[in-house]
């Protein structure tokens, strides 16, 4: 008897300490969050966190949406003050500005050498690298092929829209085969973040001084926007979006999953948005993968600037917390960082299944969809427009401020001289 309850003390002793060498095992996994600003690849990412998690044993990535509606510096901001900042945060160049003090450098980190020339710039300060280059991106009118040919009466050729005429003609022949011309998505970050960022754009030509001094008299009032000739072409073109709008008898109604649908379908020959919608899109897809961009163009005169170009920039951008999050949590997050870069999985989470254009020469994977493809071959012909450091530091509110004036103007609330006056008022108020 003295043997048995020996041995069962024994036994006793061995299943307790493996009990509580599982709980020290599950103790040590580093709990971490990371904060998305693009909803579009809400799925993806969450997938990638529990690829990454079972390559991972002691990290345990959460992905956290940012709520719709919400700018990523809004939520960051409630975040902090709440003493809840995700490890990780996905935001704007123009966030990781304004909350420098709150980030970790990261120019120690391996990638640094490998991100693509210019990636970094709008987000390394006096010397430091705060973020992590999420994607390079570009938006413009992104047209269905299948129903431009159709429109066309054989291969349509995007090069030829230069013009706001030709764009109008192409908008004509649709409608003559018997489709809706395009559909708009009124989003106010469509609206202000992109949209109408291709009329800064314009009036600056690339040119550092001349978009100082833009954003500068916007700021000190002295611009007369509704007098400048660039805001004009740009409004006369987006008078013709409204015109031919598929939702125009109710533009603020159509959700932005609407676009995708109306785009695949077949049912609309062009939808204003960018690469990152190709998930959406393939969902409907009757074209055969033939889809591609054509730009905003702001003027009849093929030779102004922009008018050949799409928009292409290093967008959103990953930041590292270092005031809320311990050592141990910050380690955690630059694995997962270094994980999309160098390992296959990280690097097919960017490239296959979010359709992201990578922004590390390392990442050798083609790319998959037609429009990174299109995007991509912009860049490669030199029909881009580059993004500009004052980019970085427009106000956090810019495009929900002014995406919401565009929206009472796309549906018919104010006019012209309202829409000039309320970007005029926003800026010299802007912080």
């Amino acid at each position: 008897m003295k043997k048995g309850r020996i041995l069962s003390m024994v036994l006793v002793i061995m299943m307790l300490s493996t009990l509580f060498g599982a709980a020290a095992v599950a103790e040590s996994v580093e709990q971490i969050t990371f904060l998305n600003s693009k909803g579009e690849i809400q799925a993806q990412l969450e997938e990638a966190a529990k690829v990454f998690n079972a390559e991972n044993a002691g990290i345990s990535v959460e992905i956290i949406p940012c709520p719709a509606g919400k700018s990523p510096f809004e939520v960051m901001s409630t975040m902090y003050n709440s003493g809840n900042a995700p490890t990780l945060a996905m935001v704007d160049a123009g966030d990781v500005v304004r909350l420098t003090e709150k980030f970790v450098p990261l120019n120690d980190e391996n990638w640094v050498a490998d991100a693509a020339s210019g990636s970094l710039d709008s987000v390394t300060i006096d010397g430091n690298v705060y973020a992590f280059p999420f994607a390079v991106e570009g938006f413009g009118f992104i047209y269905n092929k299948q129903v431009l040919d159709e429109a066309f009466g054989g291969a349509f050729d995007p090069s030829t829209i230069t013009t706001r005429a030709a764009l109008q003609d192409a908008f004509d022949k649709v409608v003559a085969s018997g489709k809706q011309a395009l559909i708009i998505t009124p989003m106010d970050w469509s609206l202000g973040a992109h949209m109408f960022s291709t009329m800064y754009l314009a009036i600056g030509q690339g040119d550092q001084a001349a978009y100082d001094a833009l954003f500068s008299s916007l700021r000190a009032g002295t611009m007369d926007l509704a007098a400048n000739p660039v805001f004009q072409g740009w409004l006369e073109t987006f008078d013709l979006l409204r015109e031919y709008n598929s939702a125009k008898a109710d533009a603020l109604s159509i959700t932005y999953e609407k676009g995708p649908e109306l785009l695949g379908k077949g049912d609309v020959g062009f939808w204003y948005m960018g690469n990152w919608a190709w998930p959406q899109i393939a969902e409907f897809d009757t074209a055969d993968e033939a889809y591609g961009f054509v730009p905003y163009v702001l003027s009849d005169n093929a030779d102004d600037y922009g008018n050949k170009d799409v928009v292409a920039f290093g967008s959103k951008y990953v930041a590292l917390d270092g005031s809320q999050n311990t050592e141990a949590q910050q380690a955690a997050g630059k694995a997962f960082l270094n994980w999309l870069v160098y390992e296959a999985s990280g690097q097919d989470t960017l490239v296959n299944k979010a359709n992201l254009i990578p922004a590390f020469t390392n990442i050798e994977l083609d790319i998959a969809d037609p429009l990174g493809r299109s995007i991509v071959a912009h860049i490669a012909d030199g029909t881009t427009i580059p993004a500009i450091d004052n980019f970085a530091v427009m106000p956090a509110d810019h495009w929900s401020v002014v995406g919401a004036s565009l929206q009472k103007y796309l549906a018919g609330y104010a006019d012209a001289a309202t829409l000039a006056q309320e970007i005029q008022d926003y800026w010299t108020t802007a912080k």
